[in-house]
């Protein structure tokens, strides 16, 4: 059954703060890493301090109260770890769109909307593991009803949600949240036969802006509750960018799923402070590789 958002006039984001994502260091030679973060694409609070997934380029970014700094990840085709028009290697990129922490770990999804993009990056110790679960994207995409554009992870319970943003063209049945067993995936990673079954699938209307469809973009499990992000984004799929007609915050719950305003920026990413109740991150993505990516301290206002 489809759950249907509704924006809820009594809900209100303030924003309290917004900070430019600047490397603090330049990077050594060779490791192919611009000077600031973009294509920012999730967030998650991992060893007392944010860290941010990009989608364009390889590179872990952890912002502390004193600067970033950037843990690098694999390099890409020619050894690149960045990836753009300009380069010719757009399609290269592992397309990390969602992360979060577990335990002592720190698991980073590409979207799957490329082959190349079916990867989990595990990241512990400040070191990244990355596997290639082709066959677990490829039951995401059946469950799903097509093609597949994973931007938001959250663990509620003992089941790790996964949002599929739900714009990858026309046969696209819209956003969806995909649902499996967290230690059924983590074992069959780690080696265990018999590939995990999704524990179900949630169809969701999350409303339009301007006549183009809301998406999820990123999401944040607390409780009983799971935040979300969703932006409206004029592009025909998954791959293309296009503009931005806006973006709201929204929260499930057991009974209802309601949102408010975000105005009309790109939100990528979410995560609640872990020490401020009422406190949210988010991370905004200009979709421009020469821009860096702008982190915003919101107030929670209301009844969330």
């Amino acid at each position: 059954m489809q759950r249907r958002a509704r924006f809820d006039p009594l809900l209100e984001v303030r924003i309290i703060g917004s900070r430019t994502l600047r490397y603090d260091q330049p990077a050594p030679a060779g490791e192919d890493r611009p000077d600031h973060v973009r294509g920012a694409s999730g967030l998650a609070f991992f060893g007392g301090r944010l860290v941010v997934v990009q989608d364009d380029a390889s590179f872990l970014a952890v912002v502390s109260r004193d600067g970033v700094s950037a843990i690098p990840l694999g390099r890409g085709p020619k050894g690149r770890r960045r990836f753009e028009v300009a380069l010719g290697n757009k399609l290269d990129k592992l397309d990390l769109e969602s992360c979060i922490a577990i335990g002592d770990e720190l698991w980073a999804f590409g979207s799957g909307s490329l082959p190349i993009r079916e990867q989990i990056v595990r990241v512990r110790h400040g070191l990244p593991r990355t596997s290639q679960p082709a066959a677990f994207y490829a039951r995401l995409r059946e469950e799903a009803g097509g093609a597949l554009n994973l931007e938001g992870v959250a663990l509620v319970g003992s089941e790790l949600w996964l949002f599929h943003r739900g714009n990858t063209g026309p046969a696209d049945r819209g956003p969806c949240v995909l649902r499996v067993e967290f230690s059924d995936l983590r074992d069959w990673l780690d080696g265990r036969d018999h590939l995990p079954a999704l524990t179900g699938v949630d169809p969701y209307d999350l409303g339009a802006i301007d006549g183009h469809r809301l998406g999820f973009t990123d999401a944040y499990g607390a409780g009983d509750r799971v935040f979300y992000l969703a932006s409206a984004e004029a592009s025909a799929d998954a791959i293309e960018d296009g503009p931005i007609a806006g973006s709201q915050l929204g929260v499930i719950t057991a009974d209802e799923v309601r949102a408010a305003s975000l105005g009309a920026i790109k939100a990528e990413g979410i995560a609640l402070d872990p020490v401020r109740p009422g406190r949210a991150w988010i991370v905004v993505d200009p979709d421009d590789p020469d821009q860096p990516a702008t982190l915003l301290e919101a107030e929670l206002v209301g009844p969330w």
